[in-house]
């Protein structure tokens, strides 16, 4: 595929998906303020943002209730209590985990719910249950993506069979998920292309969500972008598991069309999200998150590392690197 627009361009089939809260909330259990959450959703309204991702519909009979906060769960009356009454500019959008998720309870019919984005999130090997759910949620009048998570150890052609697959169901939106933070630019640009080819075929669009290991998140953002790429995720000042995730404010700032607008995050974070880190909430790049994400793993070790506060890199390194070629 050719490149699609440049620096200058304005894309109409560009989608700005703010993930703060569902990302973000695996830094603190899913333990934000009501106030945190509104003045979120009305910062991401004045920006232009076109989705807002307020956490996981997780089943509650897998997940004790009393264990995290109520993002975890993004019961409807607690998301309409946020967003009040009428019809906003701005969407709302779930992220549901295959296997982790009570669909057919929790899910309700559209015209019930605040809610209209269900974003589907499975591994390469459970891509039947995937389609299950896409189907299950697209009769109930949902819009839906599929984030194929690790995408980085997933084999080429199984992305293809998976993606011929799931172009064959109603979902929207393939997305790319750089899960470790371990993609270059290069290897986002040609998972673009790849992903776009088949979903051109079947009248889909493509989406990226990106970590930031190797403080690539943003480039590899508008890299796969800049080769069509449509539904672009970040989260306010990078907030996310582990290294975090493509800053909001920076995705802002570099798209051209003049409906997006940056000032409305920069006055969120100075009045909000310092106060999480006063508050001992911890993300962003750190060398152990760095690490994981050079050699394509999961972040686990590193979250424990720096919520340990420990300092001891080297030692870090050297244990990582026998773990993983044991």
């Amino acid at each position: 595929m050719a490149q699609k627009g440049n620096l200058l361009s304005v894309r109409q089939d560009i989608r700005v998906v703010d993930a703060t809260i569902r990302d973000g909330g695996l830094c603190n259990d899913f333990r934000f303020s009501d106030n945190f959450v509104r003045d979120l959703y009305k910062a991401n309204l004045k920006a232009g943002v076109d989705y807002m991702e307020f956490g996981y519909k997780a089943s509650k009979e897998i997940f004790d209730e009393d264990d995290f906060g109520k993002w975890k769960f993004c019961n409807d009356d607690d998301i309409r209590a946020i967003i009040g009454e009428g019809s906003p500019k701005m969407k709302v959008a779930v992220m549901a985990d295959v296997g982790r998720t009570d669909f057919e309870t929790d899910i309700i019919p559209k015209n019930e719910s605040p809610i209209d984005l269900v974003r589907i999130a499975t591994y390469i090997n459970t891509i039947p249950a995937a389609v299950e759910m896409i189907e299950y949620c697209a009769k109930q009048g949902y819009e839906t993506t599929i984030n194929i998570m690790a995408v980085s150890k997933a084999r080429t052609e199984d992305i293809k069979t998976a993606l011929e697959i799931l172009g064959q169901t109603p979902v929207s939106c393939f997305y790319i998920v750089d899960s470790y933070g371990s993609l270059y630019p290069e290897e986002a640009r040609r998972l673009a292309e790849m992903y776009g080819e088949i979903a051109d075929r079947y009248g889909k669009l493509t989406g990226i969500h990106a970590h930031n290991n190797q403080q690539l998140a943003f480039a590899n953002t508008i890299d796969a972008m800049a080769f069509g790429a449509s539904y672009l995720d970040a989260t306010v000042n990078g907030m996310g598991r582990g290294a975090g995730n493509c800053a909001l404010e920076l995705l802002l700032g570099f798209l051209k069309n003049p409906k997006y607008k940056v000032n409305p995050i920069i006055k969120f974070v100075q009045e909000n999200m310092n106060k999480l880190r006063e508050e001992g909430v911890k993300w962003g790049y750190d060398i152990p998150y760095m690490l994981t994400g050079q050699y394509n793993t999961h972040p686990r070790p590193a979250i424990q590392f720096v919520s340990d506060n420990r300092e001891d890199y080297y030692k870090f390194a050297n244990d990582l690197y026998d773990i993983i070629n044991s």
